[in-house]
């Protein structure tokens, strides 16, 4: 038998005890882990120690009935799926109790293969919900707040402060320079908030286009415009239930910006073409990387919807204030990238580190990765040391090391190749404020292109904005 059945607990609960041990005989037969319950009673105590997963249950019992049995024993196991078991005169009290959250009913006399049929849905119901369950728990683990390392002052500042955030529903706005981990702390927000189980949805609003923002917000009807060919629903309709992350809004044109404050004090807007107001629930936390109190008093920034935004604040602070927590994040990063790299570093020297606490790490923490992960391209061994982190003079960045590598001649000039490109891309994206479409013009390549090369250099990667 399968693995699925074996692992399911099926507690069969009736006070006719032929029908219990039919069942059971049934069920066993096919797999599955069987416990039985003469009466509601027995059922409640035995499920705290058995922890059924399927209860069977017969409607029609003395003392406690069928519905009544169900409701205790899911205060106790809220996961656990229920059948009831009913005669033909009361299906009308199935149906109801179906309506109450039981999943299906059985007729007696039941036939043993429609029985087994349930009873193999329900289990595939359960096997579902619990990977659900699990990859919920993996998300809260890969995106919860104790993911915004660091052991200093400051940063337990931060943890504290996202956790206050992330017990109400009101509109977050987070500020901090490029690389200090903003759309870490969103994600942590999210997962820690009662809207953790619903979507979390980034709108990176320097990668939209001016013409298509309101088609990316709200969606588009079929024909609405030339390429429409289906309907299409937008980031705010997709992120209902859950969180809209509006990345670097101060980039959003000013008539992007009055569309959006719309949706911000009416929670509803019309799709691109359509005439319907479609509602949504969803919390909104922005960041950006540019003082949107100067960018109102420049009007480049709308005031009405400065203040809509601005309503909790968080401020994620420059890798310069706690560099302290440096050697932490450098053991992160280095666990992290060892098993993409092929290695095993494992040790930083302190020269190596006295050196990396010296920078100013304009790039913030992002550019610290960068640099440990190029560090680690160039390390011999186990460990980097001061000489792996060659500074190339008066640019802040780690020199060519190609010349002094092993391997053939090609092989030499493709690895020095490939590192003049990674600080020709490093060093654009910093001169632009870490735009991405401004990056692609001034380097004379497409977006998409960009994106590749990033993505294949690993320069800021999710969760590291």
């Amino acid at each position: 038998m399968e693995n699925e059945q074996r692992s399911v607990r099926i507690l069969v609960i009736d006070d006719e005890e032929k029908i219990r041990n039919i069942l059971a005989a049934i069920l066993k037969d096919e797999g599955y882990d069987v416990e039985t319950a003469k009466d509601g009673v027995d059922a409640v105590a035995k499920s705290k120690a058995y922890m059924p997963d399927l209860l069977i249950v017969d409607l029609q019992m003395p003392g406690l009935d069928g519905m009544e049995t169900i409701r205790l024993i899911k205060e106790q196991l809220p996961s656990a799926i229920s059948i009831i078991l009913t005669a033909h005169g009361t299906i009308q009290s199935a149906v109801q109790a179906i309506k109450e959250g039981v999943y299906d009913y059985l007729t007696k006399p039941f036939d043993n293969e429609q029985m087994l049929l349930v009873v193999k849905r329900a289990a595939e119901l359960h096997r579902l919900k619990r990977e659900v369950s699990q990859l919920k728990s993996e998300l809260h683990g890969r995106y919860g707040v104790h993911n915004l390392i660091g052991e200093s002052e400051i940063m337990k500042i931060v943890r504290r402060k996202i956790l206050e955030l992330a017990s109400t529903d009101a509109t977050v706005l987070i500020e901090g320079e490029s690389g200090t981990g903003k759309e870490l702390a969103a994600r942590a927000i999210h997962y820690e908030s009662k809207r953790m189980d619903n979507p979390f949805v980034i709108v990176d609003c320097t990668a939209i286009p001016a013409s298509l923002i309101e088609s990316e917000f709200f969606g588009h009807e079929k024909g609405a415009f030339t390429d429409a060919r289906s309907q299409r629903i937008g980031k705010f309709e997709e992120a209902n239930g859950g969180t809209i992350f509006l990345d670097e809004i101060s980039e959003l044109p000013l008539e992007a910006q009055a569309k959006l404050l719309r949706v911000l004090q009416e929670r509803e807007f019309t799709r691109v073409g359509g005439n319907r107001r479609v509602r949504v629930d969803v919390r909104v936390i922005a960041a950006t990387n540019k003082d949107l109190e100067t960018q109102v008093a420049n009007r480049k920034f709308r005031e009405d919807l400065y203040y809509r935004l601005h309503v909790l604040e968080l401020h994620m602070p420059p890798l310069r204030e706690h560099l302290d927590d440096i050697p932490i994040y450098v053991q992160h990063f280095l666990a992290k990238f060892s098993p993409v790299f092929g290695k095993n570093i494992t040790e930083v020297s302190d020269e190596a580190l006295a050196l990396l606490m010296k920078r100013e790490w304009k790039g913030n923490i992002r550019e610290l990765e960068n640099v440990v992960q190029r560090a680690m391209l160039s390390a011999q061994g186990n460990r980097i040391d001061e000489s792996t982190l060659r500074w190339t003079e008066g640019s802040g960045s780690i020199g060519i090391t190609g010349l002094h590598e092993v391997g053939n001649l090609e092989e030499r000039v493709q690895s020095m190749t490939e590192q003049i490109e990674l600080q020709i891309i490093l060093k654009t994206l910093k001169e632009v404020n870490w735009n991405r479409t401004k990056a692609a013009e001034k380097l004379g390549i497409s977006r998409k292109t960009l994106f590749n090369k990033m993505r294949r250099y690993r320069i800021g990667k999710e969760g590291n904005e």
